[in-house]
């Protein structure tokens, strides 16, 4: 029903503060500046004027961590997280996220949340998610929105759908696509807010745009059942089709009944077959059940009872 991130966030790699050449910079940094081992850190992992090397860009990281560099600290934890430059080390990520989140850096408040809510070098706390994914979405962390609201619509034991349609909302309008769609399905069913199919619609198509298959499908029956928006046959033939290019099997099934009944588009039996065994290959039941019929009765392939 409800999308949310399931990844961290990702690493920063802020505009140099010195202009000077790798040289200067590997100076700098031997001093124990922090800021100069943070970009030294990211020509290593980047190959800016040295040779990628993901084990020195670490080592940068780290020296610049200790120091108390917030980003450093975050991008480390990031390393960590997903063994680069150093073994995977959940709780070493979580040990560095900390450092970051409490300084105020947002993303690593985000991945803090994250680690709490799956466990990931602590032990899992949905009180303490919440809380630093609070801090980070208060500070405009998109994701951090998302899946703060997603809490609030799934958890069995903090449920509150106003809250998770106010945060949807505040993702929604950042523009990520799968706060875009949560909200819409809240509109469309009235979770947390009154129904409101024009919203919904409005919201399935901003999804939509951004390849939001779901949205896509949901769009698409949103012109077919003129619900929220004019009804349209061509339209909802449209979103169809872009939901099954992105794989949804679902409107996979639909587009087939598309070609099959010349719903918004000419009648075509060879694309409606293509359509229903893709959709079947997919596990889509619909899909199998209108391919078996067409079988069945010799419309648009060799009649087989079998």
């Amino acid at each position: 029903m409800n999308d949310a991130s399931h990844n961290h966030g990702e690493q920063e790699n802020t505009v140099s503060t010195y202009s000077v050449d790798v040289e200067t910079l590997q100076q700098i940094a031997l001093k124990g500046d922090a800021q100069a081992l943070f970009q030294l850190a990211i020509n290593y992992e980047q190959g800016r004027g040295v040779a990628e090397n993901q084990q020195e860009a670490f080592y940068c990281y780290q020296q610049a961590a200790e120091l108390g560099h917030v980003t450093a600290q975050l991008n480390l934890g990031w390393a960590y997280s997903n063994g680069i430059g150093a073994p995977q080390d959940n709780d070493k990520a979580f040990y560095w996220y900390r450092k970051a989140a409490k300084q105020g850096h947002p993303t690593a408040q985000f991945d803090l949340g994250f680690c709490y809510v799956n466990g990931l070098g602590v032990e899992k706390d949905e009180h303490q998610a919440i809380g630093w994914y609070k801090k980070a979405a208060e500070q405009g962390h998109a994701v951090a929105q998302l899946n703060l609201g997603w809490i609030y619509a799934n958890s069995p034991s903090r449920k509150n759908w106003e809250q998770a349609v106010y945060w949807y909302k505040q993702a929604a309008e950042q523009g990520d696509p799968r706060a875009q769609y949560n909200l819409a399905w809240c509109y469309g069913n009235g979770s947390g807010t009154p129904k409101n199919p024009r919203k919904a619609a409005y919201w399935y198509e901003e999804a939509a745009m951004q390849n939001h298959a779901t949205a896509q499908y949901n769009l698409g029956w949103c012109y077919e059942k003129g619900c929220g928006v004019e009804q349209s046959w061509e339209q909802a033939f449209s979103w169809y089709r872009r939901g099954a290019e992105c794989g949804y099997p679902v409107s996979m099934s639909n587009l087939g009944l598309c070609y099959k009944r010349g719903y918004g588009v000419d009648q075509n039996w060879q694309e409606a077959i293509k359509w229903y065994e893709q959709g079947a290959q997919c596990g889509n039941l619909q899909s199998m059940h209108n391919l078996a019929c067409c079988y069945e009765r010799g419309e648009g392939v060799e009649q087989n009872e079998d």
